[in-house]
């Protein structure tokens, strides 16, 4: 079972859109097994961005995601990083799927509602970034079984 990072960011918090993005997700069939509404501050975002430092973008990364609160997340299932990055949806919202979320409710890539992690590697180390183990729990639901083969 594999599991992924995401970040509601402060316009998806501002915009109220927090309960209709988890609603698609577990519409989706992943589980959530991690939550929590945080205030970014500026050590987490320098952490969370680091492989931004140095780019054109940085700063502007860091003010947006300690602007406002946001709601980090764990999920899982199968092929989960993969699902929810196709979910969410390109990174630009105007190159986004129509039925994505970025598409949906995004215009511009400054404003694009949300992070996932983008492979196994990235996850781990952004899950273990945001959550301590004790704050993710595993469990099933009875409707696991007609969600996930095997």
């Amino acid at each position: 079972m594999e599991r992924t990072l995401v970040l509601l960011k402060p316009d998806a918090v501002q915009r109220g859109l927090i309960g209709t993005i988890i609603n698609r997700l577990e519409l989706r069939g992943l589980r959530l097994v991690g939550a929590k509404f945080v205030a970014v501050d500026q050590t987490l975002a320098e952490r969370h961005y680091a492989i931004h430092k140095g780019k054109p973008f940085y700063e502007g990364l860091i003010q947006y995601i300690t602007s406002s609160p946001v709601m980090a997340m764990v999920w899982e299932g199968p092929q989960a990083i993969a699902a929810v990055r196709q979910t969410m949806g390109a990174t630009r919202p105007i190159e986004a799927s129509p039925g994505s979320v970025r598409h949906d409710f995004g215009l511009e890539v400054g404003r694009n509602l949300t992070h996932a992690s983008d492979g196994p590697e990235t996850a781990d180390e952004e899950i273990a970034l945001w959550f301590q183990p004790d704050e993710i729990v595993s469990w099933s639901r009875d409707t696991d079984r007609w969600i996930f083969e095997g």
